[in-house]
Protein backbone atom coordinates (compact mmCIF):
# COMPACT_ATOMS: atom_id res chain seq x y z
CA UNK A 1 0.00 0.00 0.00
CA UNK A 2 1.18 2.94 -0.90
CA UNK A 3 1.94 5.64 2.27
CA UNK A 4 2.20 9.61 1.98
CA UNK A 5 3.74 11.70 4.48
CA UNK A 6 2.39 15.19 5.08
CA UNK A 7 1.26 18.10 6.47
CA UNK A 8 -1.99 18.14 6.05
CA UNK A 9 -2.35 21.67 5.01
CA UNK A 10 0.48 21.75 2.40
CA UNK A 11 -0.24 23.02 -0.80
CA UNK A 12 2.14 20.16 -2.25
CA UNK A 13 0.84 17.49 -0.16
CA UNK A 14 -2.83 18.04 -1.03
CA UNK A 15 -1.86 17.53 -4.52
CA UNK A 16 -0.52 14.54 -3.91
CA UNK A 17 -3.54 13.37 -1.12
CA UNK A 18 -5.93 14.16 -4.02
CA UNK A 19 -4.00 12.19 -6.61
CA UNK A 20 -4.04 9.09 -4.88
CA UNK A 21 -8.22 9.82 -4.02
CA UNK A 22 -8.65 10.38 -7.59
CA UNK A 23 -6.93 7.34 -8.52
CA UNK A 24 -9.23 4.96 -6.12
CA UNK A 25 -6.03 2.68 -4.84
CA UNK A 26 -6.15 2.28 -1.55
CA UNK A 27 -3.35 4.32 0.52
CA UNK A 28 -2.31 5.21 4.23
CA UNK A 29 -1.68 8.93 5.58
CA UNK A 30 1.12 9.54 7.84
CA UNK A 31 1.16 13.22 9.55
CA UNK A 32 4.55 14.19 10.27
CA UNK A 33 5.15 17.34 12.58
CA UNK A 34 6.26 20.26 10.94
CA UNK A 35 9.02 21.16 13.48
CA UNK A 36 10.29 17.47 13.25
CA UNK A 37 11.66 15.83 9.74
CA UNK A 38 13.41 13.10 11.56
CA UNK A 39 11.47 10.34 10.27
CA UNK A 40 11.73 11.94 6.06
CA UNK A 41 14.96 11.81 6.58
CA UNK A 42 15.51 8.45 7.56
CA UNK A 43 13.21 7.22 5.03
CA UNK A 44 15.02 9.33 2.47
CA UNK A 45 18.95 7.72 3.77
CA UNK A 46 19.47 11.33 4.53
CA UNK A 47 18.97 12.63 1.26
CA UNK A 48 15.83 14.65 1.38
CA UNK A 49 14.00 16.85 4.75
CA UNK A 50 10.19 17.57 3.34
CA UNK A 51 7.07 16.57 2.69
CA UNK A 52 5.41 15.09 0.79
CA UNK A 53 7.19 11.55 -0.02
CA UNK A 54 5.92 8.57 -0.47
CA UNK A 55 6.59 5.19 0.17
CA UNK A 56 5.16 2.19 -1.82
CA UNK A 57 6.41 -1.70 -0.32
CA UNK A 58 10.77 -0.75 -0.43
CA UNK A 59 10.50 2.45 -3.34
CA UNK A 60 10.29 6.16 -1.24
CA UNK A 61 9.57 8.58 -3.70
CA UNK A 62 10.42 12.14 -3.43
CA UNK A 63 11.31 15.34 -5.35
CA UNK A 64 14.80 15.85 -6.41
CA UNK A 65 14.62 20.07 -7.57
CA UNK A 66 11.92 22.79 -7.39
CA UNK A 67 10.81 22.09 -10.41
CA UNK A 68 10.30 18.52 -10.57
CA UNK A 69 7.33 16.71 -10.42
CA UNK A 70 8.67 13.02 -9.49
CA UNK A 71 6.18 12.15 -6.88
CA UNK A 72 2.90 13.13 -9.09
CA UNK A 73 5.05 10.95 -12.29
CA UNK A 74 5.78 7.95 -10.49
CA UNK A 75 1.79 8.00 -9.24
CA UNK A 76 0.60 8.47 -12.62
CA UNK A 77 2.68 5.80 -14.22
CA UNK A 78 2.08 3.53 -11.48
CA UNK A 79 -1.83 4.28 -11.37
CA UNK A 80 -2.18 4.94 -14.88
CA UNK A 81 -4.08 8.03 -14.68
CA UNK A 82 -3.07 9.72 -18.18
CA UNK A 83 -1.96 12.91 -16.18
CA UNK A 84 1.03 13.83 -18.01
CA UNK A 85 0.33 13.16 -21.60
CA UNK A 86 2.79 14.08 -24.23
CA UNK A 87 0.99 16.35 -26.17
CA UNK A 88 0.30 18.45 -23.52
CA UNK A 89 4.05 18.25 -21.34
CA UNK A 90 4.94 21.71 -22.89
CA UNK A 91 2.07 23.67 -21.62
CA UNK A 92 1.98 21.82 -18.58
CA UNK A 93 5.61 22.49 -17.27
CA UNK A 94 4.84 26.13 -18.12
CA UNK A 95 1.83 26.27 -16.19
CA UNK A 96 2.66 24.25 -12.94
CA UNK A 97 5.39 26.46 -12.71
CA UNK A 98 3.43 30.09 -12.88
CA UNK A 99 1.22 27.93 -10.49
CA UNK A 100 3.57 27.07 -7.70
CA UNK A 101 5.25 30.05 -7.93
CA UNK A 102 3.33 33.10 -8.51
CA UNK A 103 0.06 31.82 -7.39
CA UNK A 104 1.19 29.68 -4.31
CA UNK A 105 3.72 32.50 -3.27
CA UNK A 106 0.12 34.43 -2.16
CA UNK A 107 -2.20 31.38 -1.59
CA UNK A 108 0.25 30.45 1.70
CA UNK A 109 0.55 33.55 2.96
CA UNK A 110 -3.35 34.44 3.61
CA UNK A 111 -3.25 30.86 4.59
CA UNK A 112 -0.30 31.49 6.93
CA UNK A 113 -2.75 34.75 8.94
CA UNK A 114 -4.50 32.18 10.49
CA UNK A 115 -1.45 29.82 11.67
CA UNK A 116 -2.63 29.46 15.00
CA UNK A 117 -5.84 27.81 14.01
CA UNK A 118 -3.95 25.33 11.59
CA UNK A 119 -0.76 24.19 13.43
CA UNK A 120 -1.03 22.06 16.52
CA UNK A 121 0.37 24.12 19.19
CA UNK A 122 3.07 21.33 19.79
CA UNK A 123 4.26 22.46 16.19
CA UNK A 124 3.53 26.23 16.77
CA UNK A 125 7.03 27.31 17.80
CA UNK A 126 9.09 25.47 15.19
CA UNK A 127 6.70 27.04 12.16
CA UNK A 128 7.04 30.46 13.64
CA UNK A 129 10.94 29.89 13.79
CA UNK A 130 10.47 28.31 10.29
CA UNK A 131 8.70 31.32 9.14
CA UNK A 132 10.38 33.94 10.10
CA UNK A 133 14.19 32.23 9.57
CA UNK A 134 13.17 31.88 5.73
CA UNK A 135 11.06 35.66 5.59
CA UNK A 136 11.41 37.65 8.25
CA UNK A 137 10.63 38.15 11.91
CA UNK A 138 7.23 39.61 12.14
CA UNK A 139 6.19 38.03 8.71
CA UNK A 140 3.40 36.62 10.30
CA UNK A 141 1.56 39.28 11.91
CA UNK A 142 2.44 41.38 8.37
CA UNK A 143 0.81 38.96 6.39
CA UNK A 144 -2.05 39.33 8.48
CA UNK A 145 -2.07 43.71 7.88
CA UNK A 146 -1.72 43.12 4.28
CA UNK A 147 -4.77 40.53 3.89
CA UNK A 148 -7.18 42.89 2.17
CA UNK A 149 -4.37 43.42 -0.24
CA UNK A 150 -3.08 39.73 -0.64
CA UNK A 151 -6.77 38.52 -1.39
CA UNK A 152 -6.92 41.51 -4.82
CA UNK A 153 -3.63 39.82 -5.86
CA UNK A 154 -4.39 36.47 -5.29
CA UNK A 155 -7.40 36.92 -7.29
CA UNK A 156 -5.30 38.65 -9.97
CA UNK A 157 -3.49 35.97 -10.43
CA UNK A 158 -5.80 33.28 -11.19
CA UNK A 159 -7.52 35.47 -13.65
CA UNK A 160 -5.80 33.20 -16.47
CA UNK A 161 -7.60 30.21 -15.30
CA UNK A 162 -11.13 31.45 -15.32
CA UNK A 163 -10.55 32.09 -18.97
CA UNK A 164 -8.94 29.02 -19.47
CA UNK A 165 -12.19 27.44 -18.53
CA UNK A 166 -14.80 29.06 -20.90
CA UNK A 167 -14.84 26.28 -23.08
CA UNK A 168 -14.15 23.56 -20.94
CA UNK A 169 -14.33 21.88 -17.74
CA UNK A 170 -10.82 21.44 -17.17
CA UNK A 171 -7.50 23.31 -17.13
CA UNK A 172 -6.29 21.82 -20.67
CA UNK A 173 -8.81 19.47 -21.46
CA UNK A 174 -12.60 17.39 -20.89
CA UNK A 175 -10.72 15.33 -18.38
CA UNK A 176 -8.27 16.38 -15.65
CA UNK A 177 -4.34 16.15 -16.56
CA UNK A 178 -1.62 16.76 -13.50
CA UNK A 179 -1.97 21.01 -13.64
CA UNK A 180 -5.33 20.32 -12.80
CA UNK A 181 -4.37 18.65 -9.24
CA UNK A 182 -1.78 21.14 -8.87
CA UNK A 183 -3.57 24.57 -9.13
CA UNK A 184 -6.48 22.21 -6.51
CA UNK A 185 -3.30 21.65 -4.02
CA UNK A 186 -2.51 25.44 -3.82
CA UNK A 187 -6.19 26.74 -3.55
CA UNK A 188 -6.86 23.65 -1.08
CA UNK A 189 -3.92 25.44 0.99
CA UNK A 190 -5.35 28.83 0.72
CA UNK A 191 -8.59 27.31 1.79
CA UNK A 192 -7.52 24.93 4.08
CA UNK A 193 -8.61 27.50 7.36
CA UNK A 194 -12.45 28.17 6.42
CA UNK A 195 -11.84 31.59 6.65
CA UNK A 196 -11.96 32.23 2.42
CA UNK A 197 -13.52 31.12 -0.58
CA UNK A 198 -12.68 31.07 -3.89
CA UNK A 199 -13.09 34.60 -5.46
CA UNK A 200 -16.54 35.53 -6.44
CA UNK A 201 -15.08 37.43 -9.63
CA UNK A 202 -14.13 34.08 -10.76
CA UNK A 203 -17.49 31.85 -11.59
CA UNK A 204 -15.71 29.19 -13.69
CA UNK A 205 -12.91 28.44 -11.44
CA UNK A 206 -15.32 28.04 -8.49
CA UNK A 207 -17.05 25.43 -10.60
CA UNK A 208 -14.00 23.82 -11.94
CA UNK A 209 -12.76 23.83 -8.27
CA UNK A 210 -16.43 21.62 -7.60
CA UNK A 211 -15.51 19.01 -10.11
CA UNK A 212 -11.80 18.84 -9.00
CA UNK A 213 -12.62 17.95 -5.86
CA UNK A 214 -15.74 14.84 -7.16
CA UNK A 215 -13.42 13.63 -9.72
CA UNK A 216 -12.89 9.93 -9.93
CA UNK A 217 -10.85 7.78 -12.70
CA UNK A 218 -12.29 5.61 -14.63
CA UNK A 219 -10.10 2.80 -16.42
CA UNK A 220 -12.38 3.87 -19.74
CA UNK A 221 -13.00 7.49 -20.62
CA UNK A 222 -12.51 10.27 -17.94
CA UNK A 223 -14.07 12.66 -19.90
CA UNK A 224 -16.96 14.64 -18.60
CA UNK A 225 -20.50 16.70 -20.31
CA UNK A 226 -19.52 20.18 -20.55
Amino acid sequence: MIELFQFPWSPYCIIQRRILEFSGARFKITNIPCSDCSRIWKLSRQRYYCVPIIRDGQTVVFEVSEDSQVIAKYLDAKLRLRLFPREVEGEQSILWRYIENEVEAVGFKLNDVYWREVVPAADQAGFVRHKERKFGRGCLEQWRRQRKELLAQFTQRLEPFEKMLWNRPFLLAHEPRFVDFDLFGILGNFLYSGHYRLPSAHPRLRKWHARMAAAQHSAGNDKVPF
